[in-house]
């Protein structure tokens, strides 16, 4: 078993990860707000090129998966987040040699990070074997570092690391401090120390709590010009233990393995998102692996969400509702109606959400799911006029889902917000009409969010889902999105009610 990475299956489809982050359907569907999220603790890993590279083949995200599952192990998790945590003190060792002036003090930090990562590897290839792995990225790393660890290069490194340690724990000297600011640096001789001698003769003295006149000294990084020059001789009373020093830094001057170095960073990227949606399943809402395809455009989710919402909803007491979708060949097009303000625009979001998350290799938010594996994802919401193009709304909307339409595929998906709702009714049916027939005619996955009644029944690729409100006062909306006919008569009602024009309002304003 060959390991390649911890993201990809094998070295034909490794990740070459791509932000995108100024594309406009990760803002339009919060994408970008759900990344920054996942990724603001693990600034240092530069984990954003892999949330912002989509996969394209399902063994791959199943691949994911596997190693996703086996990370949902408590153990297994304190275990990679341990070795984590001592490869970030190895890094900042191996930063800190830039800022420093003095040679063996270079190298001394140099010697101990070396330490540190032979104890974050070795102990790593230990805990591996602990548990049953399940999935193939970590079967195979842990093969991977187990033959690492043995191999004669990793203990040789080791060992040597670890015998020039204890030869350095060994020097003793003192340091003769003179008048006038001079300094002579000699051996220890076994000089006698007098300290505790002198705390027991005047114990008998003692009338009560003392005063602490101990100076607590710093623990710095950095020398001064005297402490590197008493280092400098320390070096030459010792020259042996410094030479063996400077031996072991010439020869193992590139000690960390790339592969191990590239799994550490990879690792983090499920690591980041398990820390992420722990804390959302704890408000009881369901995530899922997805089944996948790119063929298969048959889809559906139970108990779906918004990520994003959930997440910006985590410490408020208010529900996150939960919504299902299905579509069945040769259905591609669900459109949204409904009144205003009703979770129209979030059950479009979380369409393009749970594909997107899902072609990552990502658990997506639900209790069940089968998506679909898109080429490229397209968004229209609507978009305040912006004086400096001279363009009217209008005709911005029809340059805009002009570029869509032409860079679309049959494998896209669509997600269509209220679109021509600036223009005049009749208009903005037939504008849609004609767009629904190119959309239709593409075959492409697509949900569009919109007032217009008609366009939910166009076909037979179209399905209607609506917007719900409590029956017994449509001016309260449930945000429950349900699959059934488009009539108009909730959004009639809720207006009506807003403006006092419902038959009751109207009666009653007569009597009066």
């Amino acid at each position: 078993m060959t390991f390649h990475s911890i993201l990809s299956r094998n070295a034909v489809d490794s990740i070459q990860a791509v932000k995108n982050e100024t594309s406009a359907f990760f803002r339009d569907l919060n994408l970008d707000q759900i990344i920054n999220a996942i990724t603001a603790s693990k600034k240092e890993y530069d984990l954003n090129p892999f949330f912002y590279t989509p996969l394209c083949e399902a063994e791959t995200i199943y691949y994911r998966h596997e190693v996703m599952r086996d990370m949902e192990n408590a153990t297994r998790m304190e275990h990679i987040k341990a070795f984590a945590e001592k490869m970030v003190i190895m890094r900042r060792y191996l930063a800190l040699l830039e800022k420093l002036r003095f040679n063996h003090h270079k190298k001394g930090w140099f010697l101990d990070a070396a330490l540190v990562y032979c104890e974050a590897v070795s102990d790593l290839a230990r805990d591996l074997t602990f548990g049953d792995l399940k999935s193939r990225g970590l079967l195979a790393f842990r093969e991977y570092i187990t033959n690492y660890v043995n191999s004669g290069g990793f203990q040789s490194l080791r060992t040597e690391a670890q015998e020039v340690k204890q030869d350095l724990e060994k020097v003793r000297y003192c340091v003769i401090i003179q008048e006038g600011g001079r300094f002579s640096v000699r051996r220890y001789e076994e000089e006698t120390e007098y300290s505790i001698e002198v705390e027991k003769t005047f114990e008998k003295f003692k009338q009560g709590a003392a005063r602490d006149y101990l100076v607590d000294i710093p623990n710095r990084t950095g020398m001064n010009h005297v402490e590197g020059k008493i280092l400098e001789f320390v070096a030459r009373l010792y020259p042996s233990q410094f030479a063996a020093l400077d031996q072991f830094c010439s020869r193992h001057g590139q000690f960390v393995d790339d592969i191990i170095l590239t799994f550490d960073r990879e690792i983090q990227f499920y690591v980041a998102y398990l820390e992420f949606i722990a804390s959302i399943k704890h408000k009881r809402l369901p995530f899922c692996y997805p089944s996948v395809s790119a063929i298969n455009r048959e889809v559906y989710v139970q108990d779906g969400f918004d990520l994003a919402l959930a997440h910006t909803l985590l410490y408020s007491e208010k529900p996150v509702i939960c919504n299902d979708f299905s579509l069945k060949d040769p259905e591609r097009i669900i459109v949204v109606t409904g009144p205003n303000q009703g979770g129209k625009t979030t059950f479009a979001r979380m369409f393009g959400q749970l594909h997107y998350l899902a072609s990552l290799g990502c658990p997506v938010p639900g209790r069940e799911a089968q998506l679909f594996l898109f080429d490229q994802i397209f968004t229209h919401f609507e978009k305040e006029e912006d004086i400096r193009n001279l363009r009217g709304k209008l005709e911005d909307d029809l340059l805009r889902i002009h570029n869509v339409l032409a860079r679309a595929t049959s494998n896209s998906i669509l997600i269509l917000n209220e679109i021509f709702a600036s223009t005049a009714l009749k208009d903005s049916i037939f504008l849609s009409k004609e767009i629904m027939e190119q959309v239709m005619e593409l075959d492409s996955l697509c949900v569009w969010v919109t007032f217009i009644d008609e366009l939910s029944s166009l076909g037979e690729k179209t399905i209607s889902m609506v917007g719900t409100v409590v029956p017994e006062n449509p001016a309260i909306r449930t945000f429950k999105i349900i699959r059934a006919s488009a009539d108009g008569l909730s959004y009639a009602i809720s207006i009506a009610k807003k403006h006092r024009l419902t038959y009751e309002q109207i009666k009653e304003r007569i009597e009066i």
